[in-house]
């Protein structure tokens, strides 16, 4: 006999107050990418309790399989991110982050507890089941290179290999129990801009015999936006902002430098590449033109998001049987970029938003902000609607 929704239903809302345990005990404890050793750890334990056996990846990083009958029939991935920010939290909650300076700002504490709660769910009904469930929990979402590209590296996609993959992602504009899914493109690439300008520094009383790399610094960032506004065409979503500039000098001093530190985005792969050249070409010019010069190192970042057809449909029609039509909502194409599209560039995957606002509670704020926080009721639905999904996933 089929599993059924109301048997996962069940087991979701039984498993929810400790899922919510779980996600308080490791926003209560963050560590910063790569450093997620007592994360892992922790992890470890609990799919332990589960009766689930992990191997350790790329340092702090975990895989683990949850074999249902006939193992070898199809394999599913679901993937976590484990790493929080560099962030002094401002929430005054009893889960506070203990550690003075790191918090879980971007949901991945809910991301790790949904996915131990999801496990805790297929290992009960395993038997029940054919297929293998694989379990992702990867390091350094947060911080190039990123922690999927090396697990990646390390095999996590091989024995067995999954036919697709599944993450699930917080999304603070979305009320929590609804979630919303958006087939093709849907993430930006992401690489990180650092440019170094060159003068000559002196007393800002005397311009005429300095070279001023603050004055140049200002022409590049206004300049450096026609890249977009002349060159990209319109069918091709596209940004470069900078968010860093540092010029370490005084009300009457003129530096010797200025470094800017910036982030440009896109979906588009050759356009990428030729937006690169045209940015290193048009920084270049301009310094030289203005008497100074420029080094610029442009890291190649996390490629864009593409959720693949076939798989966000069965995803996107289970989820409209377990929550309700009316929950499930149309993405738009969205600018943020996630290393999870590494999985995506390797595997048909589906990357999912699941809704954690409560406006009457004040639950409001963005990722990456001190005040960031979920509507813990999100939970149960994160992990019984990922468990639908892996299931629907493994028989379609």
């Amino acid at each position: 006999m089929p599993i059924s929704i109301d048997r996962i239903k069940e087991l979701a809302k039984a498993y929810a107050p400790d899922t919510v345990q779980v996600r308080r005990h490791i926003h209560a404890n963050p560590e910063l990418s790569f450093e997620e050793h007592n994360t892992a750890a922790y992890v470890e334990q609990e799919l332990a309790r589960f009766g689930i056996e992990a191997q350790r990846m790329a340092n702090t990083g975990l895989v683990a399989l949850i074999k249902g009958k006939y193992p070898e029939k199809k394999t599913i991935a679901l993937r976590a991110d484990m790493d929080a920010l560099p962030i002094v939290e401002a929430n005054e909650v009893a889960y506070k982050s203990k550690n003075e300076g790191v918090m879980h700002a971007c949901g991945h504490d809910v991301h790790t507890a949904s996915v131990l709660g999801t496990a805790r769910i297929l290992q009960e009904i395993r038997g029940e089941f054919e297929g293998t469930i694989k379990l992702i929990f990867q390091p350094g979402e947060e911080k190039f290179p990123g922690g999927a590209s090396l697990m990646i590296k390390e095999g996590v996609l091989q024995n067995p290999a999954p036919a697709s993959i599944i993450g699930q992602h917080v999304f603070p504009l979305l009320p929590a129990g609804k979630v919303g899914f958006k087939s093709g493109m849907y993430m930006a690439s992401a690489d990180e801009i650092y440019i170094t300008v060159k003068g000559k520094g002196g007393h800002a009383a005397l311009p005429e015999m300095n070279i001023d790399p603050v004055l140049i610094s200002a022409h590049l960032i206004v300049a450096l936006q026609q890249i977009v506004s002349r060159h990209a065409s319109p069918k091709v979503p596209t940004v470069l902002s900078f968010g860093k500039v540092e010029a370490r000098g005084a009300t009457n001093v003129i530096p010797n430098e200025v470094k800017l530190e910036g982030t440009f985005r896109t979906m588009n792969e050759v356009w990428r590449r030729e937006a690169h050249q045209k940015i290193r070409k048009l920084a270049e010019g301009l310094c030289e033109s203005m008497g100074g010069s420029c080094d610029i190192d442009i890291k190649f970042g996390y490629p864009f998001l593409q959720n693949d057809p076939e798989v966000t449909s069965i995803a996107r029609e289970a989820a409209e049987a377990y929550l309700g039509p009316e929950n499930v909502v149309d993405l738009d194409l969205w600018m943020g970029a996630e290393d999870f599209a590494y999985y995506t560039q390797q595997v048909p995957a589906c990357f999912y938003r699941l809704g954690t606002r409560n406006e009457e509670r004040g639950i409001t704020s963005g990722v990456h902000t001190p005040t960031f926080d979920v509507d813990e009721a999100a939970l149960e639905t994160g992990i019984g609607l990922m468990a639908w999904v892996a299931l629907q996933q493994l028989a379609g």
